[in-house]
């Protein structure tokens, strides 16, 4: 490969282009209309999905109060243990609620601006190349994508991750222009960043990058290979320099690394977070070798389906997650109505593209562009769609971008040669095959809008045979064709985008559009549906146990471990993405309890201690007050041993046990109904399950090991009141002899 290879450095340069010397006059207004139309779309009514998902809100509600939980990402006040991700994203939002107080808007605000900041890049990126069209579908494409819509509106990591990569693709063609090391560097800084949000997650864009800057660079190949070997460092300095710091502060003055197992940020990049999300080896949710008696395997397979019903991964989950893995992932029932209404026409109209241009590679900058976008989306798609592991439906919010910079390269290629026949076949080929695609969609929810699949349907097919008969209508009925043909293909995820801007979003396990009413998993673990549970005989998903679902949880007005369940829950109803459902973890906590935690609070380090965030979180966002979460988010981290309890307990740092708490030991038997006094019918004196139960290996309650030790010595040894419906025991006052 030689200097010949690269791109012709003027034909880079847009800033020269003839397209930036005569900009339309309607593209500054149609751009402002788009930046406002999405921010007014995802800012309309934030504050009704409440606390979003209350593990991240609580780990900002201690970042407000502690400078230390800020810095770690803990997820309490008094650093006991941190989430399973780095802080990065922990810290806009609590710099925020620090700034204007911790609500609801306050942490959720900045996501949704963070959506306007992306939509803007990728149309600052597309419109350096090409053209004020072009520059514009892109950026709606991204800003309707249904997933894309989710994330923007809620408090997971996602929405910073897809800011950072989206800017460092802006860098990055800034650095293709000339070959600038300045711009590459700030590429490579964004993507640091980014591994400060979701760890290895950010790093999938790199192999593209690299390979894009070799062949079209234009640079001589030795300075190529220098800046990319001086980026490779930027990036290890900019996302290393927090973790360095972790590692080396001792263990002790430091909270627990969530989702780890030996207490090292270093396992939870190779291992959770890295590796095992590939290979389904996954560490966070327990280790192999228990206390309690239980076989590895028998571990292993309690952690999955643990982690398939409490909306938490467990190793090789990513089936029951996101469904079969394979090339047509993508498209299941759980991630189709999340990203793929576009993916047909992206990949029809890149091909095509691609074709059209082939001969005149070295200059023409179409081709690095799609290679660089077009590269993004199959790298990441790949790795999504064949990973053993944890594969979040919402986690395809990353290919949003790359989705719409493809689609609106590739119209602007073809369109400025739509003379030709093959190419308005090609157009035709995309407005119809996306048309067709969002009729089976929209047909998973058959009930929802049914008029709307056949008018696009109908729609679609007259605007493609419009294109392909395109000059026998002259011009302008060529555009209105056009036109037609795009509100046909964007008319599926806007439906979804305003259903989704309508509906609550709670929990951990949130969805985009309507329920598909199927049995599968669609993500929506704050709506009242739950993935189907694993048949104990067979291994596979089934309707075993409670017809897929999981016995209800604690309504909002009484959140008993045993307490009344939402009836819609246990009737399999779908009342919506309500905070209202028991089967979520953001379920209100009665006011006597609140009010019995805050006695006193000051006098102790943990107000109270329970097994996993989804019990923890939303006692701790009601009293405002540390609360111990025992084994980090499920329950299953190494943390605390039962000796390091005792320590804190004969300190006197935490006041109260709640037994389950929320979301875990809800003392139900195998068939799912309440036992006397919290006893399990096999006399499980946790009030636990196990065998079968559930449809497989799933004990309700503490997942063996210290915690189940915690619980027994707990429960022998100090005395029991139940407060609002739940179990708690006093840690000062203990048991006569």
């Amino acid at each position: 490969m030689d200097q010949s290879t690269t791109l012709n450095s003027e034909a880079l340069k847009m800033r020269k282009n003839k397209d930036r010397e005569g900009n339309p006059p309607w593209e500054r207004l149609a751009l402002w209309i788009l930046l406002v139309l999405t921010a007014v779309a995802y800012i309309w009514d934030l504050g009704q999905s409440g606390w979003s998902n209350s593990f991240y809100s609580a780990a900002v509600q201690a970042g407000t109060k502690s400078w230390k939980a800020f810095f770690f990402g803990s997820i309490d006040a008094s650093n006991f243990i941190t989430v399973d991700k780095p802080p990065a994203s922990l810290w806009i939002m609590e710099l925020s609620a620090r700034i204007f107080g911790l609500n609801s808007w306050s942490m959720l605000v900045p996501e949704a601006l963070m959506g306007v900041a992306s939509v803007w890049i990728l149309y600052k990126t597309i419109r350096r190349w090409f053209s004020a069209s072009a520059a514009l579908i892109a950026g709606a494409v991204l800003a309707l994508t249904p997933v894309a819509v989710l994330m923007f509106r809620f408090n997971n990591p996602d929405a910073l991750l897809v800011l950072l990569l989206t800017a460092s693709a802006y860098a990055f063609t800034r650095a293709l222009e000339e070959g600038k090391t300045k711009w590459f560097l700030f590429a490579s800084v964004l993507i640091g960043f980014g591994f400060l949000t979701n760890m290895l997650a950010a790093f999938i864009v790199i192999p593209v990058f690299v390979f894009v800057y070799l062949f079209f660079a234009p640079v001589s190949v030795r300075q190529r290979l220098l800046q990319i070997v001086i980026s490779a460092i930027t990036v290890v300095i900019s996302g290393g320099w927090w973790v360095a710091i972790v590692e080396l502060i001792p263990a002790s003055k430091r909270p627990f690394i969530g989702s780890s197992q030996n207490n090292s940020i270093l396992d939870l990049i190779f291992g959770y977070n890295g590796l095992g999300r590939l290979t389904g080896n996954e560490s966070g949710m327990g280790s192999p070798k228990t206390a309690g008696g239980a076989s590895g395997s028998d571990m292993v397979s309690q952690a999955a389906n643990m982690g398939s019903n409490m909306g938490r991964p467990g190793g090789g989950m990513g089936g029951n997650f996101g469904g079969t893995t394979g090339l047509g992932r993508l498209f299941n029932s759980e991630m189709g109505s999340q990203i793929s209404w576009l993916i047909p026409a992206a990949l029809i109209l890149m091909i095509v593209a691609i074709w059209l241009v082939r001969r005149s590679w070295k200059s023409d900058r179409s081709i690095p562009a799609l290679l660089l976008w077009g590269g993004t989306f199959f790298v990441t798609g790949i790795v999504f769609s064949f990973s053993q592991g944890t594969i979040h439906p919402y986690y395809t919010i990353a290919l949003a971008p790359a989705i719409g910079a493809i689609i609106g390269i590739s119209i602007d290629v073809l369109w400025s040669k739509k003379d030709q026949l093959p190419v308005r076949i090609g157009l035709a080929a995309a407005i119809a095959m996306t048309a067709v695609w969002s009729f089976v969609l929209l047909n998973r929810t058959p009930t929802w809008n049914p008029w709307l699949r056949t008018t696009i349907l109908i729609i679609g097919a007259l605007a493609a045979i419009a294109m392909v008969i395109g000059p026998k209508l002259g011009r302008n009925l060529l555009i209105v064709a056009a036109v037609a043909g795009l509100a046909a293909c964007l008319a599926g995820p806007f439906a979804f985008t305003i259903q989704t801007i309508a509906t609550p979003h709670t929990g951990s396990m949130p969805s985009a559009g309507p329920s598909t009413g199927d049995n599968g998993y669609h993500g929506r673990f704050g709506n009242g549906q739950m993935p189907p549970v694993a048949d104990s005989s067979t291994g596979q998903s089934g309707n075993s146990g409670f017809g897929g679902q999981m016995p209800p949880r604690p309504n909002s007005t009484n959140p008993s471990i045993g307490g009344s369940a939402n009836s819609d829950v246990t009737n399999g109803n779908n009342p919506g993405n309500s905070k209202q459902g028991g089967i979520d973890e953001n379920s209100t906590p009665g006011k006597e309890l609140v009010k019995l935690l805050q006695q006193d609070a000051s006098k102790y380090t943990w107000v109270a201690a329970t097994v996993g965030s989804q019990s923890s979180a939303p006692y701790q966002l009601a009293t405002g007050e540390p609360i111990m979460d025992i084994g980090g988010f499920n329950g299953s981290d190494p943390s605390p041993t039962l000796a390091q309890f005792k320590k804190y307990v004969a300190e006197g740092k935490i006041h109260y046990y709640m037994n389950g708490g929320m979301n875990h030991g809800n003392n139900f038997n195998q068939m799912g109904k309440k036992t006397n006094n919290g006893n399990s019918a096999n006399g499980n004196p946790n009030g636990e399950t196990s065998g079968n139960t559930f449809g497989g290996n799933f004990q309700r309650g503490p997942m063996g090991g210290s915690n189940s030790e915690i619980s027994n010595w707990v429960q022998n040894n100090f005395k029991s009141k139940t407060v609002d419906g739940v179990t708690i025991y006093d840690l000062t006052q203990p048991k006569s002899n």
